[in-house]
C-alpha cells in the first residue's frame, strides 16, 4: 500500500489486480450465443416496419402530441437496436480477432444499415417541412425535451440529399467505410512489435517511451517505427481509400470543407473553431518552453521524439499502483467535490462496468461506451500501473459520469454530447485527481515530477491534438487536390505539422515519419481531434470558476453534466458562466497552462539548483 502522503511508494510488478477486471455485459445478454439476440434483432425490425407505416407520409401533418409520440416510439426502436450493437461492439473491443464476435459485429451491422434506410423517411420528412410551419411547431411546449433535437437536426436541411440516395450511402458504408475502419481496427489490434526477442502489442510497446532508460526508449521508438513501417501498404491504402469516400459524400452533399460535417456535428461554428486553432498554434511557444526546460532536467545535449515521454531524473521511486489503490485515489478525488459523483463512481467499479486488464488481442488505448439509456455506460482501460493509467482511469470515469447523468435526466434524446463538450466531464475528472494527489505530496520532487506529467498530458490534449488537426487538414486538403497520396507524401506532411508544434525544442527523427499511421481517431472519426483541445481549455476556465467558487459551483456543474445534448453547448455552458463566443476565452484556458509552466519552473529550481 502506499504510504500516507506519498503518490506511491511501491515498484511496479507484473501483476496488478486489473487482471481480474472484466466487465459484465449480461445488461444487454448473456452470451454471444443468447437465442434472445436473435429474437430482438427479429423484433426491432418489426417495430422500425411498424413505425414506417404509422408515418411515411405523414410527418408534415403532425401536431405536437403526434410528433412526441413519434419521437417516444423512435426512441425505443434505437434504445433495442443500440443493445444489440452494444454488446458486439463492446465484446468486439475486447477480443478483435475472435470470429463469432466478428460475424455478429458485422450482422449488427448489416442490420443496423437496414434500419437506418427504413427509418430515414422521418429525418427527410422533417427537414423538409416547411420553414414556418416547423417553427410553429417546434414553438410549441409540448414537445418538451424533444424540441431542440428536432430544431438542431434542421441545420441539416441544406446538406441532405434524396431519400434513395441517403440509403445507397447507409448501404455502401457497410461494405465501404464501415468496412475498412473494422479492418484497420483488427489489424492494428493484431500487430505485433519485436521486443526483447518476444512479441508485444501496441501497449506494450509505447509503454517503453515513458521508461527512464534512454536507450529502452531508443529501442522502443524503433520497434514501433518497425512494426508500422511492415504494414505501411495496408495502412496507407486504408487512409486514401476513407479519405476519397469522405471527399465523395462531402462534395455530393456539397460540405464547403472537409471539416464542415463535423463542426455541424459538433454543434460548434467554423468561426469558434478557427478561433480555436489559431489560439493554439499562436502559443506553440509554450510548448517549447517545457520541453527546453525537460531537456535540462535531463542533462541531454537535444531531445529527440523517443524522449518526449521521459520521467525527470528524480530520486524517487516510479509511481506505480494497483488497481485497488487506483481505485481508492479515483474516488476520494471524485467523493471530496461531490459525494453524488463519488457514489456514481462506486457502481462503475462494484457492479462491473469497467473492463482493465491488457489481452493479446484486445484493442489499444482507452474509451467510455454510452450504450443505451436503458442500460448504463460501460468504461474500457489497458491497465499497467503506471501514474498516466490513473489518470486515464479518471478520464474515462468523467465520460461515464456525464453519460450517467445525461442518460438519467434526459433519456435517449441527451444521451450523445457533441464532441466539444464530450471531454468537458473526463478532463475535469482529471483535474480534480491530479489536483488531489499534489495536495497530499509533501515532497516538491515528486510534485515536480507529476506536474510535469500533468502538463506533458495537457500538452497531449490542447497541442498535440491541434497539431493532428493540422495534420488531418493538410491531409484532406491534399487527398483532394493531389489524388492518391504514397506513403511518403502522408509522412512529409505529418513531419511538417509535428515539427511546427514543437520548433528546436525537440528533434523529431525521420523514423518518427510513420507515426501517424497508428492513429485511430483518423480514421474511425476524421476531425475529432480537435474537440480535446476545446474540452481541456474548456475545463480549465470551469476550474477557474470552481476555484473561485468553491462548494456553490458544484450543483450548477452537475446540472451542465445532466443536461447532456439537451441544448447547445453555449446555452448549457453559460450556467456556469461561461461565454464561448467570447475571443478572449482560449487564452485563458492557454494562460492557465503557462502558469503551469511557471510553477514547473520554480519547482526545478528548487529541486535542481545546480543546473541554473
Amino acid at each position: 500500500m502506499m504510504k500516507e502522503g506519498r503518490m506511491a511508494d511501491v515498484v511496479l510488478e507484473q501483476k496488478t489486480g486489473a487482471e481480474a477486471v472484466i466487465w459484465d455485459l449480461s445488461v444487454f445478454y448473456k452470451a454471444l450465443d443468447d437465442p434472445a439476440i436473435d429474437q430482438d434483432m427479429e423484433r426491432v425490425v418489426g417495430m422500425a416496419n411498424e413505425f414506417a407505416a404509422k408515418y411515411r407520409g405523414r410527418v408534415a401533418q403532425l401536431d405536437a402530441e403526434e410528433m412526441v409520440d413519434a419521437m417516444v416510439e423512435m426512441e425505443a426502436i434505437s434504445d433495442l437496436g443500440g443493445r444489440i450493437a452494444s454488446f458486439a461492439s463492446l465484446n468486439f473491443s475486447t477480443d478483435t480477432t475472435n470470429p463469432q464476435v466478428g460475424r455478429l459485429l458485422q450482422r449488427v451491422r448489416e442490420q443496423g444499415a437496414k434500419l437506418s434506410q427504413m427509418l430515414m423517411f422521418f429525418d427527410l420528412e422533417w427537414k423538409a417541412v416547411d420553414d414556418t410551419v416547423a417553427a410553429q411547431l417546434l414553438a410549441n411546449p409540448t414537445l418538451g425535451k424533444y424540441q431542440h433535437p428536432l430544431e438542431a437536426d434542421r441545420r441539416y436541411k441544406p446538406y441532405t440529399l434524396s431519400e434513395i440516395e441517403e440509403q445507397i450511402i447507409v448501404e455502401k458504408d457497410v461494405t465501404g467505410a464501415g468496412a475498412w475502419v473494422r479492418f484497420f481496427t483488427q489489424l492494428t489490434s493484431a500487430m505485433r512489435f519485436d521486443w526483447e526477442g518476444e512479441k508485444v502489442n501496441q501497449s506494450k510497446i509505447l509503454d517503453k517511451l515513458h521508461s527512464e532508460d534512454r536507450e529502452t526508449r531508443r529501442q522502443g521508438a524503433e520497434a514501433v517505427t518497425a512494426g508500422l513501417r511492415e504494414k505501411q501498404m495496408e495502412l496507407t491504402y486504408i487512409f486514401n481509400t476513407l479519405m476519397l469516400d469522405k471527399a465523395n459524400e462531402d462534395q455530393r452533399r456539397g460540405y464547403p470543407t472537409w471539416i464542415s460535417a463535423r463542426n455541424l456535428s459538433n454543434k460548434a461554428p467554423d468561426s469558434v473553431v478557427n478561433a480555436l486553432i489559431q489560439a493554439v498554434t499562436s502559443n506553440y511557444a509554450l510548448v517549447a518552453r517545457h520541453y527546453q526546460l525537460k531537456r535540462v532536467l535531463l542533462g541531454l545535449d537535444e531531445l529527440r521524439d523517443y524522449d518526449r515521454y521521459a520521467p525527470l531524473k528524480i530520486d524517487a521511486p516510479e509511481a506505480a499502483y494497483s488497481w485497488a489503490e487506483a481505485r481508492q485515489i479515483v474516488y476520494n478525488a471524485y467523493t471530496a467535490f461531490s459525494p453524488r459523483l463519488g457514489a456514481i463512481v462506486n457502481r462503475f467499479f462494484d457492479e462491473n462496468w469497467i473492463h482493465a486488464p491488457v489481452l493479446p488481442n484486445k484493442r489499444g488505448g482507452a474509451f467510455a461506451s454510452p450504450t443505451v439509456a436503458s442500460a448504463h455506460p460501460f468504461v474500457f482501460v489497458n491497465y499497467l500501473g503506471k501514474d498516466r493509467d490513473i489518470m486515464t482511469l479518471a478520464h474515462e470515469l468523467g465520460h461515464g459520469l456525464h453519460m450517467y447523468l445525461s442518460a438519467e435526466a434526459q433519456g435517449l434524446t441527451g444521451l450523445y454530447t457533441p464532441l466539444t463538450t464530450a471531454e468537458m466531464a473526463s478532463v475535469f475528472g482529471e483535474m480534480l485527481t491530479f489536483e488531489d494527489l499534489m495536495r497530499r505530496e509533501p515532497d516538491p520532487a515528486v510534485r515536480l515530477k507529476a506536474l510535469a506529467h500533468r502538463i506533458e498530458d495537457s500538452f497531449a490534449t490542447v497541442f498535440r491534438q491541434v497539431s493532428m488537426n493540422r495534420f488531418e487538414d493538410s491531409l484532406h486538403t491534399a487527398r483532394r487536390t493531389e489524388g492518391e497520396l504514397p506513403t511518403e507524401r502522408i509522412n512529409e506532411i505529418w513531419l511538417t505539422t509535428q515539427r511546427a508544434m514543437f520548433g528546436d525544442s525537440v528533434n523529431l527523427g525521420d523514423n518518427y515519419a510513420w507515426w501517424w499511421s497508428y492513429v485511430g481517431h483518423f480514421v474511425h472519426t476524421p476531425g475529432y481531434v480537435y474537440a480535446y483541445a476545446f474540452g481541456e481549455l474548456l475545463v480549465l476556465a470551469l476550474f477557474n470558476v470552481y476555484r473561485k467558487r468553491g462548494a456553490d459551483f458544484v450543483p450548477q456543474y452537475l446540472e451542465v453534466l445532466a443536461a447532456g445534448d439537451s441544448d447547445y453547448p453555449d446555452r448549457i455552458l453559460a450556467k456556469v458562466g461561461v461565454d464561448l463566443t467570447d475571443p478572449n476565452f482560449w487564452n485563458e484556458g492557454l494562460a492557465f497552462l503557462g502558469s503551469m509552466i511557471e510553477e514547473e519552473e520554480r519547482l526545478a529550481r528548487e529541486v535542481f539548483p545546480d543546473k541554473f
